[in-house]
């Protein structure tokens, strides 16, 4: 679990520091500048993205979910793209969230564009807004599995919310 603890905090100074000597080239006099640089960003990233909890085995079921569903529907809107008759029926599908307020939205918000054939459109209190490339199909079970992967991504519990 990533929590918002000393763990958290001290993973985000190495990688600011991290990334601070990649840009630098690892050049040691560039430290008087980078100390107070990393520290900044870690203050600004705690601020602007809070703590958060992830689930390794989640991490691990979630990879090849996503991996195998953006190679199923790259098939599939090639499919559509090739064919004679173009079989598209292009709309706007709505989809009430299940997951709280938070990262854990804006991610799935995220995951749905990454996947072909679908585009999050806007993202409000109640529900996903998603442009997809055929309204006729059955997007709500689909949309609920993504949910529940990303719930069990972020440690969820999809029951009691």
């Amino acid at each position: 679990m990533i929590t918002t603890t000393f763990s958290t905090i001290s993973f985000r100074v190495v990688l600011f520091a991290m990334l601070w000597w990649v840009i630098t080239e690892a050049a040691i006099d560039s430290w008087y500048i980078g100390v107070p640089v990393v520290a900044f960003a870690a203050w600004v990233s705690l601020v602007l993205l809070p703590g958060f909890s992830l689930s390794l085995p989640g991490i691990l079921r979630f990879i090849p979910f996503f991996l195998w569903h953006s190679l199923r529907g790259g098939v599939d809107v090639a499919w559509r793209a090739l064919h004679p008759q173009l079989p598209i029926s292009p709309g706007m599908v709505d989809y009430r969230w299940r997951l709280p307020p938070g990262l854990a939205r804006v991610f799935m918000a995220n995951t749905v564009s990454l996947l072909p054939g679908t585009l999050s459109a806007e993202l409000d209190e109640s529900c996903l807004h998603i442009h997809v490339l055929d309204k006729t199909g059955d997007f709500s079970s689909e949309l609920a599995i993504i949910e529940e992967r990303v719930a069990d991504l972020f440690a969820l519990d999809l029951s009691i919310i």
